[in-house]
């Protein structure tokens, strides 16, 4: 519990709470309420271990920041998350009222060691540890089965090392989900040109056998669109973009989206983390995949 004033508001609340939510609790010493309330939310604060903070604010000393938030009475309870208030209460709430309240918004504990382990498992890939990053991943999805970050980190990382036994593995508990999540679905649009490739029709090792063909017919969009999914499977990102590219150019709504629905899908494959900035502002893009959609956007926007 830390008391709050003007002059700390700002790290102690704003830039804190981007990093783990902060419970802003408007008191005075004066309130009978407050003194009730008090006590209940330091000891939750300890028992929740770390997934949010407490800050408390005397309204009568910190008008301006009591005026700011429009606090009309108390106590009240201003939940900070990302540098803006998300939910918040009025009045004295029983210790079983405040645990809902929490839980309804906090991360549980198996969600917040899966990000931990995710972070853990970035940090080890920017220092070159595959297989510490792959560990950290693979507990990361353990933990917390339904992240799907981590998932999709998981399975892209396995595809990336050519266990792709592994991956498909890894990645069939969230195969219904490829439909309607994203990221979920690049995955399954990279897995299925393994599968196409695998199952024989072009050899895996030999480019030129599109070459003489192509050249022949530019418009056999069904060669463009195998030789793009073979280029997927060896992960030749730019060059798949750039025949997906030949594709849409030529034809915007060929295979019923075929060619597009790849097209974002590797851009999202190949799209790194993004860095956590502060709310409001916009993380910067890759400059390879802030290209290629700029590519995107010109030919369907033509």
């Amino acid at each position: 519990m830390l008391d709050v004033t003007v002059e700390n508001f700002e790290a102690e609340v704003i830039t804190a709470s981007m990093q783990v939510p902060v419970l802003v609790d408007f008191w005075a010493p004066w309130c009978g309420p407050c003194k009730t309330l008090g006590p209940v939310l330091e000891k939750l604060e300890t028992e929740y271990d770390g997934r949010f903070k407490l800050v408390k604010i005397d309204s009568d000393q910190e008008q301006q920041l009591a005026a700011m938030f429009g606090i009309r009475s108390i106590p009240t309870c201003i939940l900070m998350m990302n540098g803006q208030p998300v939910d918040g209460f009025m009045g004295a709430q029983t210790e079983g009222q405040v645990r809902s309240f929490l839980d309804k918004h906090l991360p549980s504990v198996e969600e917040l060691a899966g990000q931990e382990q995710e972070q853990a498992a970035q940090q080890a890939l920017a220092e070159g540890d595959t297989e510490g990053a792959l560990e950290r991943l693979q507990h990361a999805v353990a933990t917390d089965p339904a992240n799907d970050e981590a998932r999709f980190d998981y399975v892209r990382l396995l595809l990336q090392m050519g266990r792709e036994d592994d991956a498909k593995v890894a990645f069939a508990p969230v195969i219904a989900k490829a439909e309607g999540v994203q990221r979920l679905g690049a995955l399954k649009v990279w897995l299925d040109a393994i599968d196409f490739v695998a199952r024989g029709a072009y050899d895996t090792a030999a480019e030129g056998q599109f070459e003489s063909k192509i050249a022949a017919n530019r418009r056999d969009f069904d060669l463009r669109y195998a030789r793009a999914r073979w280029l997927i499977s060896q992960q030749r990102w730019t060059d798949a973009l750039d025949e997906l590219l030949e594709i849409l150019m030529r034809d915007k709504a060929w295979g019923e989206g075929a060619a597009r629905k790849a097209y974002v899908a590797v851009l999202d494959i190949i799209e790194p983390p993004k860095p956590k900035v502060a709310d409001g502002q916009i993380p910067p893009e890759d400059p390879l995949v802030a290209s290629y959609r700029r590519r995107l956007s010109s030919v369907v926007l033509s």
